[in-house]
């Protein structure tokens, strides 16, 4: 259609006897050129919109978008302060059902040493508080209706507890307490075997998955040195049914009872029903679970450990002089905002955080103030999916404390953190406890992020 056109107007202008034709032609030949040019932008552009469509759709499915804050409105709520009326902003999802621009936390460079293949004890890199701790194992204290209730982490009253918070020589609770003579298992039993593997351990890196929640994710081989495969512990505890989980989708342990660099210990009798306070068990009593060790790290089962754990605590621990290190939260920075947040994605029962942060604003809790020169750290709220720590007597005082109110309270640790570091900072002014809260944006650098495989299941929200 179009060549006949082009043809018709050629003939119109006034072809001559020499020249018509070859216009023809030369218009012919034209019309088909642009006809493959034009062919061949539209598939050009169509390239182009498919490769970015691809692109930004893998950007937000990707891992690092997990822990992103959104830019959501907010309206005020009102928490009780001491008779003071303190009003926080809470952050609430768009009313309109889209979401609007998220921000990416991204990691940030970490000078860590190129190797590290010796250990150092504690006391080497420094002179940390010394006192003598003794635990609880059993006691005999019976309820109001005259018989024994179980508890992982005993009946300590409040008594107890204030007194367990000075750093001198003492025995206090712990978890791991039985009931009376006749009580065999405190719950969080491991086979004999795994606990003498365990006790043998001088630097541990664990993590845990009960209940099926998550996917079994293996420490990046090449990124671990001989020294550390060699010398340091690295334990994953299981329930059963997670065992049986991880093995039907390809993880099935061998003779020794690893899963890549994994040491795959099964826990029966489980301390809790709530799998998130289970979980704290080892994520807060390392130094219990391995009582021989000099050093440990924990990890979230949603990070995957991409660095040298001597790295890691080299880094931390001997070159930061401290004896407990966390990192900081990416996003919020107060109890108060975390208090908040917990209640407006329903993370836990709303009376019982009420209770568990009336009583701390009781106790002493204050509000993080970042433009006080003397507030002792960079945030009240950690992230808390990475810890390393020297068992030092002051690291092991305080992982017994925050273990404790978990235990007491709700098991959201997030809560709790803040209210014992300070608490303890009060009450042994004369004491130091170096506690190293590093950037979140160094956590990401040193672990990978994944989504867990599903949410745990929640006291019901009131």
């Amino acid at each position: 259609m179009r060549r006949g056109v082009i043809g018709a107007v050629l003939k119109y202008l006034g072809p001559s006897e020499h020249d018509t034709p070859r216009l023809v032609r030369r218009g012919r030949r034209f019309s088909r050129i642009s006809i493959l040019q034009f062919s061949l932008w539209v598939f050009v552009f169509a390239a182009i919109f498919l490769l970015y469509f691809l692109f930004f759709g893998l950007v937000m499915l990707s891992p690092a978008k997990i822990e992103e804050s959104a830019d959501v409105s907010v309206h005020e709520e009102s928490l009780p302060s001491d008779g003071v009326n303190i009003s926080v902003t809470k952050e609430s999802p768009p009313t309109d059902g889209k979401s609007k621009h998220r921000k990416k936390y991204v990691p940030c460079e970490i000078g860590l040493k190129e190797s590290v293949d010796s250990f150092k004890e504690p006391r080497e890199v420094m002179n940390f508080t010394q006192f003598s701790l003794e635990y609880i194992d059993q006691e005999e204290r019976l309820s109001s209706s005259g018989v024994h209730e179980p508890s992982f982490g005993g009946h300590p009253t409040l008594e107890e507890r204030e007194r367990s918070f000075y750093a001198v020589n003492q025995t206090l609770h712990c978890g791991f307490v039985r009931g009376p003579a006749a009580s065999s298992s405190t719950g969080f039993d491991v086979d004999a075997k795994d606990k003498a593997y365990m006790n043998g351990c001088k630097v541990a890196v664990s993590s845990c998955i009960f209940g099926s929640s998550d996917f079994l994710r293996r420490p990046t081989s090449r990124k671990i040195s001989d020294y550390s495969k060699k010398n340091v512990c690295f334990v994953m505890f299981l329930d059963e049914e997670t065992l049986a989980k991880v093995t039907s989708e390809g993880h099935v342990p061998d003779d020794t009872g690893h899963i890549g660099l994994w040491k795959i210990v099964i826990v029966k009798n489980l301390p809790y029903a709530d799998m998130r306070r289970t979980g704290k068990v080892p994520k807060l009593l390392s130094h219990r679970l391995f009582p021989s060790s000099w050093y440990s790290i924990w990890l979230d089962s949603k990070l995957r450990l991409n660095t040298d754990p001597m790295q890691i605590i080299e880094h931390f621990l001997w070159r930061a002089k401290s004896e407990f290190a966390i990192s900081n939260h990416y996003n919020r920075h107060c109890v108060w905002e975390e208090v908040l947040q917990n209640k407006r994605l329903n993370k836990y029962n709303h009376k019982m955080i009420d209770e568990q942060f009336r009583f701390y604003q009781s106790d002493g809790l204050v509000m993080f103030n970042s433009s006080d020169p003397n507030t002792p750290l960079p945030s009240y709220v950690p992230e808390g999916s990475f810890i390393v720590r020297a068992h030092t007597p002051m690291s092991n005082l305080f992982s017994c404390l925050w273990f404790n109110e978990v235990d007491r309270f709700t098991s959201r640790d997030q809560l709790s953190f803040a209210f014992t570091f300070l608490k303890l900072r009060r009450m042994n002014p004369d004491r130091p406890f170096y506690l190293n809260m590093f950037k979140d944006c160094e956590r990401r650098a040193l672990t990978k992020l994944f989504r867990h495989r599903a949410e745990l299941s929640t006291p019901p929200v009131d």
